[in-house]
């Protein structure tokens, strides 16, 4: 491979990665904390309510202070209470 191609396929990997780097910044941007819908052991963060302080300890399902991260629209579809 000659320098002039290795250049480019180089420059077209840094571009493709900017690109994926752009499209996650955009999905955070549609996703909400969704209280109320997390199954037992699987929360993602803290409790609310103080009960625990890490994410997999929720210990019922659907406590109203443990959370899941999720689109937007689909935590209201779920019966959940998205984070304001």
């Amino acid at each position: 491979m000659n320098s002039k191609s290795g250049r480019s396929a180089l420059v077209a990997a840094a571009l493709a990665g900017l690109a994926a780097a752009g499209v996650s910044a955009a999905q955070a941007d549609q996703t909400v904390q969704c209280y109320g819908v997390a199954k037992a052991g699987q929360n993602d963060c803290a409790s609310k309510t103080g009960v625990h302080g890490c994410a997999g300890e929720a210990k019922v399902d659907h406590d109203k202070g443990d959370f899941k991260t999720m689109p937007k629209g689909a935590c209201e579809k779920m019966g959940g209470t998205p984070d304001a």
